[in-house]
This record gives C-alpha cells, sequence and structure tokens, in this order.
C-alpha cells in the first residue's frame, strides 16, 4: 500500500488495487485464523477431510500468487479465475462432507462445535478467494 501512495502512475486504478490488496488480506487473515483456532483448542486429531480443505486453499493460493504478476499485462486471466470457481466449488463440496463427518462421528458436543468453527474458516478463505478471482475479473474488464 506504501508504493501504491508513493507512486504516481499505478498499472491500474489505485481503488482496485486497494479492493485487491483488501481481498488477498483477507485470504490471508481467515487461513490464519483457522490455524490458530486449532492451536487455541487444542485440537490434537483432526478429520481427514481437513486435509481436503487445506489442498483446495493450497492450490488456490498457487494459482492466485502466479496471477497477480500477470494483471500488469493482463494475460491469460481468464483461466486463473475458471479455475478458481471450479475449485471453490470442489471446497464446496469438502465443506459439506466434512461437516457431515463431523456431525456424523459421535464426538462430545464441545468438540464438534471446535472442530465445526474450524471447517468453517477454511471454508470462509475458499470464498475469499472467489472474491480475489472475481476482483481480478473485474479489474480486467475494466481495463481492456
Amino acid at each position: 500500500m506504501l508504493k501504491v501512495n508513493s507512486s504516481f502512475i499505478t498499472p491500474f486504478d489505485r481503488e482496485d488495487i486497494y479492493r485487491l490488496a483488501s481481498k488477498l488480506d483477507d485470504c490471508m487473515d481467515l487461513m490464519e485464523g483457522a490455524a490458530d483456532l486449532i492451536v487455541l483448542y487444542c485440537l490434537g486429531d483432526l478429520p481427514q477431510g481437513i486435509s481436503a480443505q487445506v489442498q483446495v486453499l493450497s492450490r488456490m493460493s498457487e494459482l492466485t500468487a502466479d496471477a497477480m504478476p500477470r494483471l500488469r499485462a493482463m494475460g491469460d486471466l481468464p483461466e486463473y479465475w475458471r479455475e478458481i470457481s471450479r475449485l471453490e466449488n470442489e471446497a464446496d463440496q469438502a465443506y459439506r462432507r466434512l461437516v457431515a463427518e463431523v456431525f456424523n462421528n459421535g464426538k462430545d458436543a464441545i468438540t464438534v462445535l471446535k472442530l465445526k468453527e474450524v471447517i468453517d474458516e477454511l471454508e470462509a478463505a475458499a470464498d475469499a478467494f472467489e472474491a480475489v478471482a472475481h476482483t481480478v475479473e473485474g479489474i480486467a474488464v475494466k481495463e481492456s
């Protein structure tokens, strides 16, 4: 943000840069929040479905990091936002399966609530990556 504020010329609108930076920050905050909850709640053994959520988020992170330099030339971005959308749908399916697993496995209610909160944070992170992709798409359309 400091670089944007000190630059006379930016690659695209300052408002778009701020919006994109804010959406990226949301992704990081949600993933960090899930990790913090795991530690704070002393959740030792996690359901295997959480690794599926994390794998999707990892892929979304990689794709997003790869797409950011391409904003300068607006190249090959439709592939990015389409794949993010597909991955977000995959994350939704993993989320539903995982919630069902947690509620059906018979653990105590407190543990179920703790796990559900972690699962919800991870799902929100996937939604946040999709919001980043929508922001990128909006910037690309505006700049074309």
